[in-house]
């Protein structure tokens, strides 16, 4: 349905009314022919929300290759993720197929995700979304992943989290090397300045998290980065249970995926939020600023396109399904009584037949008495099966039952009925009489055939009556407007779910908003620092693309800043891909040097939790385990040392 058909169904203004587009998967996507050859970096942006994934060709591509959620589910052919998962590229009819960047398809159960804030902590599902990037882009090499690989991390990301991964990577994939890095700070990476300090105040905001992470002289100070647990995912849970809750009629149509829809294109961050509700009260701006959304609906009701032919169809239907139904249980109450009979008979032999002792049992069985009782339920149960065929028969027999339908006919029957009670009251007597006083009984017995020719009398009335009541009504138009009734009119809604990264209160979470966590990060720097710091901040990540949010920024800053101070606040010029060119930039300008690459020697040697740090990348802490005794000949010698081990880490802490 378009928006401008739904504008015009709701009588309201063109523009204001928009329809949902529902966006379904596109068709499973191929394998992209054959890849470049081993020597190129093949760059991965691992992200909790959307994987891309690309070639780091020195001609530079205008966008990744590949783009799909990051979940998976099993399709309804049992061809995704049924089985063991394929290890490589040489087998990969059992890696789940790539959606399209809308709506993620439930072929069968619900989709799931590998990763938790952001962390990758199923490496099964992980190693699922690998198979099927590797087959979708076309590797070549045949058992292993021949190519270098760059790939996203989260901030701070765990040790066991980058060991698994690691391990899956060299041991599954036999990659010859891998770097880790952080979207944001690749983002960051692609948009610096020629001659300026790589250096500022990296604010992104994704699907999972917030973080503001300084970076300083080109390398990230892990010490000062913080992070809030609220991105686009709890904004659109929260906008979900807003709507739901105005909406309780359409509570299945209020899903997430819509909910993500009206997030990208109908939210903006209100650069003074107590400001924007107050114009929100008038119902001018209500009226000028409230974005309605068609929900699909079905314009034809139930009976109101019913012909008289239709109706009449329709009854008789219903006429027709109630006598094969009377005809099912007298059916079935025959064999019933049948079978009973047939026993009883059975019994009656017996007794004819001499044989007593079986007769007497046969009796106790069916707890009766005498052989009397017996006839007389033979007698009753053979009439009871007889009345009951001739009802089956009478009803194959007459099978159209003639109904009464007009109202002269109806009239002159019920007129005929009571003049018969009138002339003989003996057969209304032997009706059950539910209002029997003895008043009422008296004045029954007092009616006559005068009463019955007094009907005629009323006669014309009654048709007159009934002739206004017959007469067709004219069709009058309902003021109730289908369309009208699926719109959800998003005012506030707007604004409220994008806030909570600024107020995480509104949805009930004890934590800083950005603008306290950006000074809180700031007061821990020296005023040296804070200056430098301010004159670059910049954001990223697809959950700060709201229209409004630099302004925002920069309200929040100019308010914590002293007076007179300057900053500078810069976005991204794609915050949802620039992550991906700035890992293909590292790729490209670090191809033949050693910075930042974990090479298979490193991984056999250092550990699965290793890491080569460079200017996108987290810092390296590495695990320190205590040292053991070595054991001694002598044992309160060893029991000396073990006693010294034991206290130097505790000194330590």
């Amino acid at each position: 349905m378009a928006a401008a058909a739904a504008a015009a169904a709701a009588g309201g203004r063109p523009g204001r009314v928009f329809a949902f587009r529902d966006a379904a998967p596109g068709p499973t996507a191929g394998p992209s022919g054959s890849g470049p050859p081993p020597p190129v970096p093949l760059v991965l942006d691992n992200g909790s929300f959307e994987v891309r994934a690309g070639w780091a060709c020195p001609g530079a591509e205008p966008a990744p290759r590949l783009r799909f959620r990051s979940v998976c589910a099993r399709s309804r052919g049992g061809a995704g993720g049924a089985g063991p998962p394929a290890r490589a590229p040489a087998a990969p009819a059992r890696a789940p197929a790539p959606r399209a960047p809308g709506r993620p398809e439930p072929p069968r159960g619900l989709p799931r995700s590998p990763f938790d804030r952001g962390v990758p902590v199923n490496l099964h599902l992980q190693e699922l979304l690998l198979d099927s990037t590797f087959q979708h882009l076309g590797v070549a090499s045949q058992g292993c992943v021949d190519h270098p690989l760059v790939i996203t991390e989260a901030v701070c990301n765990p040790l066991y989290s980058r060991q698994m991964m690691s391990e899956l990577l060299f041991e599954c994939y036999r990659v010859p090397k891998v770097s880790y890095g952080i979207d944001s700070l690749y983002s960051f990476y692609h948009n610096r300045r020629k001659n300026s300090p790589f250096s500022g105040l990296v604010v992104s905001s994704g699907y999972q998290c917030t973080h503001v992470l300084p970076v300083l002289k080109g390398r990230l100070d892990a010490k000062n980065c913080k992070r809030i647990n609220l991105g686009g995912n709890q904004s659109a849970i929260y906008l979900q249970r807003l709507l739901q809750l105005k909406y309780p009629g359409h509570l299945a149509a209020i899903t997430l995926s819509r909910m993500e829809e009206i997030l990208h294109e109908h939210s903006y961050i209100a650069e003074d939020y107590g400001e924007e509700l107050q114009k929100w009260k008038s119902a001018e701006y209500y009226e000028d600023n409230v974005h309605k959304m068609q929900l699909p609906f079905s314009s034809k009701l139930l009976g109101s396109t019913l012909t008289a032919e239709e109706k009449q169809e329709r009854r008789q239907q219903q006429m027709r399904r109630l006598q094969e139904l009377n005809a099912r249980r007298r059916e079935e109450k025959l064999q019933l009584d049948q079978e009973r009979l047939d026993r009883l008979l059975f019994v009656q032999e017996l007794l004819e037949d001499g044989q007593m002792d079986r007769f007497h049992k046969a009796l106790v069985e069916l707890n009766m008495d005498s052989a009397e009782e017996l006839q007389s339920y033979i007698h009753k149960l053979s009439l009871a099966v007889e009345q009951t065929k001739q009802k089956i028969l009478q009803a194959e027999v007459n099978v159209e039952v003639d109904v009464v339908d007009s109202k002269p006919e109806l009239r002159a029957a019920s007129k005929q009925h009571l003049g018969r009670d009138l002339i003989n009251p003996s057969k209304r007597a032997e009706r059950p009489n539910y209002f029997k006083t003895p008043d009422l009984e008296q004045l029954g017995s007092e009616q006559s055939l005068e009463d019955v020719e007094n009907i005629n009398d009323f006669e014309p009335l009654f048709a007159e009556e009934t002739a206004e009541v017959e007469k067709p009504v004219a069709t009058v138009q309902p003021v109730f407007n289908l369309a009208e009734y699926h719109q959800l009119f998003l005012g506030t809604e707007r604004i409220r779910a994008p806030e909570i990264i600024f107020q995480p209160s509104l949805i009930g979470e004890e934590q800083a908003g950005l603008a306290e966590t950006i000074q809180y990060v700031l007061d821990r720097f020296p005023k040296e620092v804070q200056d430098t710091l301010v004159q670059n901040v910049f954001l990223t990540g697809g959950n700060m693309m709201y229209p409004g949010m630099k302004s925002r920024i920069e309200k929040e800053l100019l308010e914590m800043r002293p007076f007179q101070s300057s900053f500078q606040v810069h976005v991204a010029s794609n915050p949802i891909l620039d992550a991906w060119y700035g890992a293909r930039d590292w790729a490209l300008e670090h191809m033949n040097s050693e910075e930042g690459w974990i090479t298979r020697k490193d991984y056999e040697e250092k550990g699965g939790e290793y890491l080569r740090e460079h200017a996108a990348s987290n810092v390296h802490v590495p695990i320190r385990l205590p040292k053991q005794a070595s054991r001694t000949a002598d044992a309160p010698a060893s029991g000396k040392v073990a006693g010294a081990a034991l206290s130097g880490p505790c000194e330590q802490v």
